[in-house]
């Protein structure tokens, strides 16, 4: 691990807010799981046991993440020594993919919200063929939407499901 300790006040308060962040997500992450049921089904795990998982890890990593501010800064986090600039860009195609994806699915359904979702995502990651990320996309996405719907009788948002 490399010492930060030289981390400007700037840049210290910003790895506190990252920190606090993501601590303060698995908390509200912990609060939204238990608010679901906990009673098992056939599997013996309810549907509050990977949402509790999440919070649980999200917890621990901003506990984590918080623990090293404190005690010097976050590890191998500036530009200077990752040797990486941030690609602001493409965390925005991600973020946008998933806000539109939870904005949209309901109204036009899992696989061409999740299509939708994995074209954004391709496209920050840096690929400029979206035609070519909507086939690898729906391929994808049709054998889980498949899987849930017929396989495990998860009822999943339809296409066209508002106007029918």
């Amino acid at each position: 691990m490399s010492d930060v300790s030289n981390v400007s006040n700037a840049g210290k308060a910003w790895q506190y807010g990252i920190a606090i962040f993501i601590l303060g997500l698995g908390i509200v992450y912990g609060i939204g799981a238990a608010a679901f049921p906990s009673e098992g089904g056939y599997a013996g795990i309810g549907p509050n046991f990977v949402p509790i998982l999440i919070a649980v890890a999200l917890g621990v990593t901003g506990a984590i993440l918080l623990w090293q501010v404190a005690t010097g800064g976050l590890r191998n986090f500036t530009d200077e020594l990752a040797g990486v600039t941030a690609n602001y860009r493409g965390g925005l195609w991600l973020t946008t993919g998933v806000l539109l994806h939870a904005l949209l699915i309901t109204h036009i359904g899992f696989v061409l919200a999740s299509t939708l979702l994995f074209v954004c995502v391709a496209r920050g990651f840096g690929s400029k063929r979206w035609w070519l990320d909507a086939i690898y996309g729906t391929a994808l996405v049709l054998p889980v939407f498949w899987l849930f719907t017929m396989v495990l009788d998860v009822s999943l948002p339809q296409l066209f499901n508002d106007w029918i």
